[in-house]
């Protein structure tokens, strides 16, 4: 620079002069800087706006909380009643399956049993085309003596049993079985159906009803006594030969000091069941020992007491199935409870139907049972 020369002015330099406040800062900046504050305000305005709107939404937040968290409790409460209810209907079921396996089981059980049953019935029938069926023991009742003419030179004895199996009915509670002479009373009470009887002054409607029995069976015993043979039980265990008993045994029935006996044709004599059949020569021998229950057996020094019984063929004939409903006996259903005691209870009933003006008649027999129940037997006849 040329300190000499003369001095140029400002605006020759480039420069003009700006006035200023008097902070220093322009008006330009002023304007901006108020620009800026106002953007900042818009900004603050709009932050505390969406802030509040935060705030609404949390709340509202922590409000639907509280109902999930209810809503959670309930659903709990609501998973604990259900599994403990799942655990109940488990176990319920689960005792329903036993006590079904346990019926299954006995059903199985009794199928295999009617199968063999069955399968032994059907062996019985393709082998000698007959049906065998276990009958109760019970007393016969003699029919008549057969005449053998044909088989006299034997001299058996042939007698015949008629055997009638009695058919059981249950009665049960409340119930009453009425069995009338006449046959026609019974009928005419069945027809009737309903019934009023008149029990100790007061009135009950009771039901008349025929009823089915069960199968029973009747058949003819033919038995065959006979004359020229005998059963002998008890026969001593002696250290013998089969042999030699058998001969001592015809020795002693060859000769009898009580009678009878004679010329022995035959013995069948079995050790192990201590048995001997003695079949004489003369036909009549035999029935000399029908009164004999011991007979003296006299070996090796010693007296034995013989067991001797006739010797007897059994056959069934005529054998037939009978059921049906009794003709002359009703069941009475629908009998009220009362304070009187059966006995009492049956003869009002009795009474009642005795009278002729009630559509009854004499009575034979007559059961009421007011508890439980009993089993009543009837047979063919009814």
């Amino acid at each position: 620079m040329d300190l000499t020369s003369a001095p140029l002015p400002l605006y020759d330099n480039g420069f003009s002069m700006i006035d200023t406040d008097h902070c220093g800062t322009s008006k330009d900046e002023i304007e901006g800087l108020k620009e800026e504050l106002k953007k900042w305000k818009e900004r603050i305005e709009r932050a505390e706006k969406a802030n509040t709107h935060l705030l609404c939404c949390k709340l509202s937040a922590e409000e639907e909380c509280i109902k999930a968290e209810e809503e959670l409790v309930k659903l709990k409460d609501f998973q604990e009643e259900q599994h403990k209810g799942n655990i109940k209907s488990r176990s319920n079921r689960e005792a329903e399956v036993f006590l079904l396996s346990q019926e299954n089981a006995e059903l199985k059980r009794e199928i295999e049993k009617l199968k063999e049953e069955l399968a032994e019935c059907n062996a019985v029938l393709s082998r000698d085309g007959r049906i065998k069926k276990k009958v109760a023991e019970k007393k016969v009742k003699f029919s008549h003596m057969e005449d053998m003419k044909d088989d006299y030179q034997d001299m058996n004895t042939h007698c015949v049993f008629g055997v009638t199996t009695k058919v059981p009915f249950r009665l049960n509670q409340n119930q009453a079985l009425l069995t009338f002479e006449d046959e026609e009373v019974a009928q005419r009470l069945i027809k009737m159906g309903k019934h009023t009887v008149n029990l100790d002054n007061k009135t009950a409607d009771v039901t008349v009803r025929p009823f089915t029995l069960e199968m029973g069976i009747k058949f003819e015993l033919h038995v065959t006594i006979s004359g020229k043979a005998i059963n002998v039980a008890e026969v001593p265990e002696l250290c013998i030969p089969e042999d030699w008993m058998r001969d001592k045994l015809e020795l002693n029935f060859y000769k009898s000091e009580q009678g009878g006996g004679g010329e022995v044709e035959n013995v069948s004599y079995d050790k192990h069941s201590r048995t001997a059949v003695i079949t004489f020569l003369r036909p009549g021998a035999a029935n000399s020992f029908v009164r004999c229950t011991k007979y003296p057996f006299f070996v090796n020094g010693s007296c034995y007491r013989l067991s001797v019984f006739p010797k007897t063929n059994v056959r069934l004939e005529q054998f037939q199935l009978y059921c049906g409903i009794s003709k002359k006996t009703i069941l009475l259903k629908g009998i009220q409870e009362m304070e009187d005691d059966e006995e009492s209870i049956q003869d009002m009933i009795e009474i009642h139907f005795q009278k002729p003006s009630n559509s009854g008649g004499e009575i034979e027999r007559i059961k009421y049972v007011s508890k439980g129940g009993a089993w009543v037997c009837f047979e063919e006849d009814t």
